[in-house]
């Protein structure tokens, strides 16, 4: 390439490029709902959004006051955090989730979303490699398999996989977005799976403490797992019982030789959680009462939706657990978002998590008890 042509060749990125990542993803799902909520932020009432899950309480007073309280901290924390930090998240899975993990298998992450994007491509996976996950599912399962060249896979049992491919595995229980919770049975049989085939086996367990008709089980439980965490991390997540969406407080444990690579890895990207988050992060996981009181909003929430919505001609599927209601009138899933925008009310096409969703809608009971009313006020009318 001559001198000028190179001066002439676009800026990677820009449009003309030679390869751009964005042409490897799908198009960004909430953009497509921007028309609706015009609609829904229209009504005279206006907008009950019950489409993203993010909270809306406040943050528990005692982690705001850990947060503070670390706010002096002119230094760079580490990577893998305080011994602190990760004792804090070893008696919490010990005690709340029945897994007996030491700190040296604990990593903080910035959030789980970051973790669930970036984790096929920090494990060395690439073009060849398959990431599978479930037919209904998060949409950035699939985003972190293209990332990083992998082909993505979605799959309703694990048996109908090819093991000769899959490198990670995906499991999601409670479900975003259907609320289902996985038995222990079912679990069991991924992790012999995934351990006869020598396939990473990764579960995304970040509605784990909402659990309304069903207890759910982390994979790492010695009922699941036996002994042993090999071959198994499991993701969890503070945004959703302490309300710290804003915070990126989150964590992943299990197999410690793995735990140790990526924590490798990360500390050359520089992937550290602020030191104020991990402060906070301890005294979060350090107190349950919040969470009970948290969990009783949520509750009545979900009561009140699910009854104005089961009045108003929906059926509802799965939503044993996490913060969301799998709703359907068995029609088209847009033409369900358009007609509940014209109440002011927004929520989630189905589609958003795979094809197998086009007739449902995903609605999510984090607004507040104010928006919550509104909301059942008019579905009732």
């Amino acid at each position: 390439m001559s001198t000028k042509d190179a001066v002439r060749a676009p800026f990677p990125g820009h449009p003309g490029a030679a390869r751009r990542v964005s042409d490897l993803l799908p198009t960004f799902p909430w953009d497509k709902l921007e028309p609706y909520k015009a609609t829904a932020l229209a009504h005279p009432d206006g907008l009950c959004d019950f489409s993203v899950g993010t909270p809306v309480d406040p943050v528990p007073e005692l982690i705001q006051q850990a947060l503070a309280g670390s706010s002096d901290t002119p230094g760079y924390p580490t990577v893998w955090g305080p011994l602190a930090l990760r004792e804090a998240v070893a008696d919490w899975l010990r005690r709340r989730v029945g897994a007996d993990i030491g700190p040296q298998a604990v990593l903080p992450t910035i959030g789980s979303k970051e973790l669930v994007a970036w984790l096929p491509g920090q494990l060395g996976l690439g073009p060849g490699d398959q990431v599978a996950f479930p037919r209904l599912a998060y949409p950035t399962y699939e985003v972190g398999a293209r990332f990083c060249g992998a082909e993505p896979v979605a799959y309703e049992e694990v048996d109908e996989l090819d093991p000769a491919r899959v490198r990670l595995l995906w499991l999601n229980s409670p479900s975003n977005p259907t609320g289902r919770v996985l038995t222990a049975d079912q679990l069991r049989h991924a992790v012999r799976w995934a351990r006869e085939h020598r396939v990473l086996l990764v579960s995304d367990e970040c509605y784990l403490e909402l659990g309304w008709e069903a207890e759910p089980v982390s994979v790492l439980h010695p009922e699941v797992c036996g002994d042993s965490h090999e071959g198994l991390l499991a993701v969890h997540s503070l945004s959703k019982r302490s309300n710290l969406a804003g915070y990126r407080a989150s964590f992943v444990a299990g197999d410690p030789v793995v735990v140790r690579e990526l924590l490798e890895i990360r500390k050359h990207g520089g992937m550290i959680v602020p030191a104020p988050v991990q402060a906070a992060t301890i005294a979060a996981l350090g107190d349950d009462a919040h969470v009970a009181v948290q969990r009783a909003r949520y509750a009545a929430r979900r009561a009140a939706l699910r009854e104005a919505l089961e009045g108003s001609g929906f059926r509802i599927e799965h939503s044993q657990a996490s913060l969301y209601l799998w709703a359907t009138r068995d029609e088209p899933c847009w033409d369900t978002v358009a007609d509940l925008a014209r109440l002011g009310i927004l929520v989630a096409p189905g589609d958003f998590y795979g094809p197998a969703g086009d007739r449902f809608v995903r609605v999510a009971f984090t607004a507040t008890d104010e928006r919550v009313a509104s909301a059942v006020a008019r579905l009732k009318a």
